[in-house]
């Protein structure tokens, strides 16, 4: 969420530097992703709010409220200031035919000009990174980015009888505002007329009511949507707007009444005409459809559990504090306090929200680095050490050990969602061991391992039951067992388990080793075959071929061939070239290994093959 300082001091004056407050969000709120300094001299905060609090905190009224609060600092509410409208009746009719929408708020206001946005207006939108439309747009989206609450505008006069709110129809599409062509479905909710789809509620206006250059009157929308029905919606079309990143972060029916009041004293500001009031703007009464009020919730915890989850003692005199700087209403009966949750604080729902609350306002910095004292003895996990001494025993027969998919194309329990050929859960380790070997085999040559011996550990599934398996083997044979089977007491394998401890407690004093990551691009193999005197060594020629080499050589030369016939020898070495920035070419390739060729041919006793 990108936040504005100049906005802020709209509602905190005495907010302190950007750059100080820059710790004080880290260290008492939240993540601050980067602070940028604005040529206009605004500074803009991006604050990794979490989900938590995102249905306050993704706004500069309720990052004002929470600074003013933990800072014990004035709060001043700009809004307050606007004038209220004067409303006529409306015949307006809005009609809930699901409950995945809680509020539905909406007035006419008739006659107004759509046009350029005022510069202070442009001037806010800008500062975070959005672009003016147009005043009407840009007076939503200014409501949203400040108060939390999405708002969207519909012309008046492009709606058909009343407005609806319903699940979609099988195969119903609408054009959005940004003309994409979207093919619904019945769990997605919609704003509808008699005769069009009109909005993806939460999510995306469409195009058939869009406010634009002609438009006379509009119809202001501030509704609550159900925020698990608004992210399905966002993934099922594949959009993401911020009016959804909020709903689906759920928020508060109540903020309708503030986000209604804003957006309609910031569009009687814009058609004002003088002190006298509005040019030819007529208000009509607003309609407010609110079928299940939210219930106010109050939160009880003990002042002996604060502390003691806190890790410092939390004297009544410091909670006390807290609560007032933060205008909790709250009766207390000896170490019990009671509060009157905000509506607006959907976090704070059990006794433990409060430890957070208290351990963050006062700081975390106050709790004393010292571990707890624990009477722990820790109880061997069964599975896990069998696993090692199954593991131990087949590293030391010289296995490697490889993870495959616990996917596959057939099987017994079949998977929700995944890859097409990939719908079922194993039922052994056999069929990956095997292609696994294909692989390695194709790859040993730059592996430097002649023969390919690999393992793996891992779970199998049936219908009704798992089971932990090893599998073994090489090219020529796979073998499968399950774990018991492999450590059972009757068989080679078995290895006493230590009597204490854990195994991964043992060999401690091992080197470290570290790894290297493989290139992604392929390689090329080269062997080079000549014969040389009987008193020539292998590693004579050996060094003479590494004097030529370069660095796409990464492997060899590997002596992997030698016989003797009468008075010469025959050495084979084998090169393996590879890039880590490209993919090679015969010719790069080439002219490495002639310059090999060369050097060896300088020898006149010595014959190339």
């Amino acid at each position: 969420m990108k936040i504005s300082y100049n906005w802020l001091k709209w509602y905190i004056p005495e907010v302190p530097e950007a750059e100080k407050l820059s710790d004080i969000f880290t260290f008492h709120i939240c993540e601050v992703d980067s602070l940028d300094k604005l040529p206009d001299g605004d500074y803009v905060f991006d604050l990794k709010v979490l989900p938590d609090r995102a249905h306050d905190l993704l706004s500069h009224l309720g990052v004002a409220r929470e600074l003013s609060s933990l800072l014990g600092i004035s709060f001043n509410d700009p809004t307050a200031q606007y004038k209220i409208p004067e409303a006529t009746a409306t015949n307006l009719q809005i009609k809930l035919e699901t409950d995945k929408c809680r509020r539905y708020t909406a007035r006419i206001v008739r006659n107004v000009s759509v046009g350029a946005s005022p510069e202070w207006v442009v001037k806010h939108l800008e500062s975070i990174g959005q672009r003016s439309i147009n005043n009407v747009v840009d007076a939503a989206n200014l409501v949203m980015y400040d108060c939390g609450q999405p708002i969207h505008a519909f012309d008046l006069d492009k709606v058909t009888g009343s407005i609806v709110v319903r699940l979609a129809k099988a195969g119903e599409e609408i054009t959005t505002l940004d003309n994409k062509q979207v093919k619904l479905i019945e769990a997605d909710m919609v704003i509808a007329d008699d005769a069009h789809v009109l909005a993806i509620a939460g999510v995306k206006g469409g195009k058939v009511a869009e406010v634009d250059i002609n438009t006379k009157n509009i119809i202001i929308e501030v509704a609550n949507f159900d925020g698990t029905t608004v992210r399905k919606t966002r993934r099922n079309i594949n959009i993401f707007t911020d009016a959804a990143k909020r709903f689906e972060n759920d928020l508060s029916p109540e903020l309708c009444d503030y986000a209604m009041r804003e957006m309609s004293g910031l569009l009687l500001e814009y058609f004002a005409e003088g002190p006298e009031g509005p040019k030819g703007a007529e208000w009509e009464e607003t309609i407010d459809v609110y079928p299940n009020k939210q219930t106010p919730r109050t939160l009880a915890f003990r002042l002996s559990k604060m502390s003691s989850m806190l890790g410092y003692e939390l004297t009544p005199d410091e909670a006390e504090q807290v609560l007032n700087r933060y205008h909790f209403k709250f009766t207390k009966d000896g170490d019990k306090y009671e509060i009157d949750v905000p509506a607006m604080r959907l976090d704070l729902n059990i006794e433990e929200d409060m430890v957070e609350e208290f351990g963050r306002v006062l700081g975390y910095d106050r709790v004393a680095p010292k571990l707890p004292e624990m009477d722990f003895k820790p109880e061997i996990d069964e599975i896990y050490t069998k696993i090692n001494i199954a593991r131990a025993k087949l590293l030391e027969d010289g296995y490697s050990e490889v993870m495959t998919y616990a996917f596959c194309d057939k099987g017994e329990v079949e998977v929700l969602a995944s890859a097409s050929d990939k719908k079922f859960l194993r039922t052994n380790l056999k069929d990956g061991l095997v292609e696994s070997v294909k692989l390695n085999v194709l790859n040993s040559p730059l592996l430097g391992i002649a023969d390919i011996k690999v393992f793996e550990i891992g779970k199998v599934f049936f219908k009704d039951h798992e089971e932990w398996h090893v599998a073994y083997g090489g090219k020529k044979e796979i073998k499968e067992v399950t774990l018991d089977e492999f450590t059972s007491p009757e068989q080679e394998n078995f290895v006493v388990p230590p009597a204490s401890g854990f195994p991964h407690e043992q060999n401690l004093s091992a080197p470290a080793e570290y790894f290297k990551m493989w290139s992604l691009y392929p390689f090329i193999v080269r062997d080079i075959a000549l014969w040389v005197p009987n008193a020539v060594s292998s590693s004579d020629v050996e060094n003479i071929i590494k004097e030529h080499v370069n660095e796409l050589v990464v492997k060899g030369p590997v002596l992997f061939d030698k016989f003797t016939k009468g008075e010469k020898t025959s050495y084979a070495f084998r090169l393996v070239f590879q890039s880590f920035e490209r993919t090679l070419t015969d010719e790069e390739v080439a002219g490495v290994m002639e310059k090999i060729n060369t050097a060896l041919k300088a020898h006149a006793d010595w014959e190339l093959r």
